[in-house]
């Protein structure tokens, strides 16, 4: 990883810093759809997202997947942090949406790091505080609204990460992040293409208007 990468990836740090992430830093590729943590496992490293899209998500003991929030390009994962330096379990799942590219950084790096540059102390700490924002919102959508509207949340989180109005997914994917039926979210979305929200094609969702 060159460090003109590291930089504009995250030019809030230091110059040293960035120049320790690239030294002491693992590059870890993983394809679409490989995991990049499991459940109950332990972590050595955290880890900074250089390139692609990973999916954060919880998964019940019939394997059905609850999603909770994606990690960009210049994140961190909050909860492997949380799991690393307190020698904790994960409690969640980590996949590649897309083919991914990162940098593990070992835990004992990770802990030096924050007496040692105030840019990686400000940026975990606000690691933390946007991913508990977006599970907040995530918590909101299922506690005090309606399907519908939790369908509509989804779809607009997918956009807004992913840059697209076309969404590669199909209606069991969904229902199954959703935790509901297929029945229920092609009903809902079809009735969504009645009223011009969306447009469906096969195992694809078009964003119109959201």
């Amino acid at each position: 990883m060159e460090i003109n990468a590291i930089n504009q990836l995250f030019p809030a740090f230091e110059k040293e810093l960035q120049r320790e992430i690239q030294e002491q830093g693992e590059i870890r590729y993983y394809k679409t759809e490989e995991p990049l943590m499991r459940t109950g496992q332990y972590f050595r490293s955290t880890m900074l997202i250089l390139n692609g899209l990973v999916k954060i998500y919880r998964e019940d003991d019939d394997g059905n997947e609850f999603f909770m929030y994606y990690l960009q390009p210049g994140q961190a994962c909050a909860l492997s942090m949380v799991c690393a330096a307190e020698h904790k379990r994960s409690a969640i799942m980590a996949k590649a949406v897309k083919d991914t590219e990162i940098i593990a950084i070992p835990l004992h790096f990770m802990e030096e790091w924050m007496g040692k540059y105030k840019s990686w102390n400000h940026f975990v700490i606000g690691t933390y505080r946007a991913r508990f924002e977006e599970l907040l919102s995530t918590i909101d959508h299922i506690a005090f609204r309606g399907m519908d509207e939790r369908l509509e949340f989804y779809l607009k989180k997918h956009q807004d990460t992913m840059r697209t109005n076309l969404i590669t997914i199909n209606h069991q994917e969904i229902a199954n992040e959703l935790n509901s039926s297929r029945e229920v979210v092609s009903r809902l979305l079809k009735k969504m293409e009645q009223f011009g929200k969306v447009k469906l094609h096969r195992n694809a969702i078009e964003i119109i208007q959201l």
